[in-house]
């Protein structure tokens, strides 16, 4: 069987955490024919769940049927400071240090597929492939440096930054193939210059999209196994669901602004908002000061829970700020694809380019982020002809299918055997 050695320093096993796409196609490489390992950060970026490591660098585990590398990494404080930059080089270091005796073990890699978040472990992957002589492909998740540069954390022009793209440009021009998440990051290397017509090193052909996706087997087991007992989610309201982070950049006030606007018209619609995030207890303050009794915050929810919860929607909300972001390249939200397979209409506030939404007619789409134009998207779902609510409803259920992880995995093969490995 082919080795594949997956790096990514923040996967999770389904105990752990949320980040399972590189569990999932584990799974799916091992029906395949594929033998797997994921090498993964023991420090939790999530949850606090961190594996502990007694002696050495690493530890292998083996508890939810996908071997996992658990690198030992420096402990960081939640964000984005330097205890976050520490966490990420010894990652990137340690993973360097320990695959000689890892392959003692498990037999050298075939492929590396060495996924980011951030850059260095897309770096580590090139190094150790070709240490073993073997191809690397470079799965870019997030745009860095160019998501520093939209926050205004760090300029372009500054010498860190012209250092992080050269780096980038770097991998882009290593990396045997590159997978990205949005179908558009593509047209990033087009932009600037990097690519071959443009007379930059990076081959196009290389380049492939595979985006996020979801385990449907997985969201309809819990959908009927993890039933959350909620007068709110039974009774016979329209029932707006939004189930993410409430921080700046979900920018949910725009969800709580709505609410206020329908309530006078129609007060048979509910919004229920499931999360949590350093805006929560503001907005909550706001809807009590203002009595806008139509939205009720519901908190925190384990994410088990989130599929009966979206079964019990009429409508779900992809809710985020339009002005931090380039969104003319796509979207890679998870949550998009497990409200799709919730089967349910999606109104996204921010009109988004190779639009999946638009694609599949499986929602509405808004050119205006703003209140009044989310309000009549959410009026237009609840007073639509039944037939047109229920091919909504049909479109989501059957584009979700396009993005079950069997079919992201076959995806994932033909990458591989784009470079040249195939299962024998």
């Amino acid at each position: 069987m082919k080795n594949i050695w997956i790096f990514n320093h923040y996967a999770n096993t389904p105990s752990q955490g949320p980040s399972l796409r590189h569990f999932y196609f584990a799974l799916g490489l091992e029906k395949a024919g594929f033998a797997s390992i994921v090498f993964a950060s023991n420090v939790s970026h999530f949850n606090g769940n961190d594996v502990k490591i007694e002696q050495g660098k690493y530890i292998i585990e083996n508890s939810e049927k996908v071997p996992f590398v658990y690198v030992k990494t420096s402990p960081y404080n939640k964000g984005n400071g330097f205890s976050r930059i520490k966490n990420m080089m010894s990652f990137f270091f340690n993973l360097l240090r320990i695959v000689k005796p890892v392959a003692s073990r498990f037999g050298t890699p075939d492929v590396i597929l060495a996924s980011s978040v951030h850059p260095l472990t897309c770096v580590a992957g090139i190094l150790i492939a070709r240490k073993f002589s073997v191809p690397c492909v470079a799965e870019i998740r997030d745009l860095w440096p160019e998501a520093i540069f939209s926050f205004g954390k760090l300029k372009k022009e500054s010498l860190p930054g012209k250092i992080l793209l050269a780096g980038e440009k770097w991998i882009y021009k290593n990396a045997d193939a590159i997978i990205f998440t949005k179908e558009g990051d593509v047209d990033y290397i087009k932009e600037m210059g990097w690519d071959e017509n443009h007379g930059g090193p990076v081959d196009l052909h290389k380049c492939h999209y595979i985006n996020n996706g979801v385990n449907l087997q997985s969201f309809y087991q819990n959908m009927e196994e993890n039933v959350l007992h909620d007068n709110d989610l039974n009774d016979a309201s329209f029932k707006v669901v939004y189930a993410g982070a409430i921080r700046p950049v979900n920018n949910v006030e725009c969800i709580v602004d709505a609410a206020k606007i329908i309530k006078k018209d129609a007060p048979n619609i509910k919004i229920l908002i499931y999360g949590d995030g350093s805006d929560l207890e503001r907005l909550k303050k706001r809807v009590v000061d203002e009595k806008i009794d139509n939205v009720i915050f519901k908190g925190f929810v384990e994410k088990k829970y989130i599929p009966y919860i979206l079964s019990k929607s009429s409508v779900n909300i992809l809710n985020y700020s339009q002005t931090k972001f380039n969104w003319g390249r796509g979207n890679s939200s998870n949550k998009l694809f497990e409200y799709m397979v919730s089967k349910k209409p999606v109104i996204s506030t921010v009109k988004m380019g190779y639009c999946i939404i638009d694609r599949y007619q499986c929602g509405i789409s808004l050119s205006e982020n703003t209140a009044e134009c989310l309000a009549l998207a959410i009026l237009k779902i609840k007073n639509m002809p039944c037939e047109e609510y229920k091919k909504m409803v049909d479109n989501a259920g059957l584009g979700a299918q396009d993005f079950d992880f069997s079919v992201l995995t076959g995806k994932l093969i033909k990458v591989f055997e784009s470079v040249g490995v195939t299962v024998r």
